[in-house]
């Protein structure tokens, strides 16, 4: 591999988590909007399309091995190239959490039993983490990665404030208890994406400055 190919490469690189990180963000976006209309056919969607984000984690796999095995990156680069497949990972693994929002959604019979807040308000804040963080990947930001890390304690607010609710719900009406439980999945899938997204701030903070802080 020329080193003229070798920074091409590069380039698809970022690119291809880039494109990966706007795939992710568009199932969690789809997928609480297929809650929130109990869309079935939107929710079908999501998870139909979770197969084209997995393409993409094994494209950037190939890619990562292709720059390591045939060239000798540098100590920068490196750390570009390794934290690319772990962001990979945690890309993949939110697409799956909106396709398990996707499935319960699916399993939801008749209506909501409480107006949905709470739940969109932390999706917005997810969505809005993935989208920032890509924007600190794509810009070696580490002030914005620190920053959008920070968001992830209102959705950890929110998922106990919520948690409690549904619990009470489920104790005080038993006809509730199965859409609750399914509530209370969904939630539980929302703070493991912001969980997530803290995990890609910390992989930006290494790419751009060698230092492992932890975030979450």
């Amino acid at each position: 591999m020329t080193r003229t190919k070798y920074q091409e490469t590069l380039g698809i690189l970022k690119a291809n988590i880039i494109e990966m990180g706007k795939l992710s963000q568009d199932a969690i976006h789809n997928s609480i909007a297929a809650l929130k209309n109990l869309d079935i056919e939107l929710a079908e969607s999501v998870i139909e399309g979770d197969q084209v984000i997995d393409d993409y984690e094994l494209r950037i796999e190939k890619c990562v091995t292709q720059l390591i095995s045939l060239q000798s990156p540098t100590a920068g680069d490196m750390r570009l190239v390794t934290s690319c497949l772990k962001i990979a990972i945690d890309l993949e693994r939110m697409s799956d959490l909106a396709f398990d929002i996707a499935q319960s959604t699916k399993r939801i019979d008749g209506e909501h039993i409480k107006p949905l807040i709470d739940i969109p308000k932390m999706a917005e804040i997810a969505e809005n983490m993935l989208e920032q963080v890509m924007i600190a990947f794509a810009n070696n930001d580490v002030k914005l990665a620190e920053s959008v890390a920070k968001l992830d304690d209102e959705i950890d607010r929110t998922f106990y404030e919520v948690w409690k609710e549904l619990i009470s719900m489920m104790l005080e009406d038993e006809s509730r208890i199965n859409t609750a439980s399914h509530m209370l999945f969904i939630i539980r899938y929302l703070e493991r994406i912001g969980d997530h997204a803290c995990n890609i701030c910390e992989s930006v903070v290494y790419i751009a400055s060698g230092k492992r802080e932890d975030l979450n």
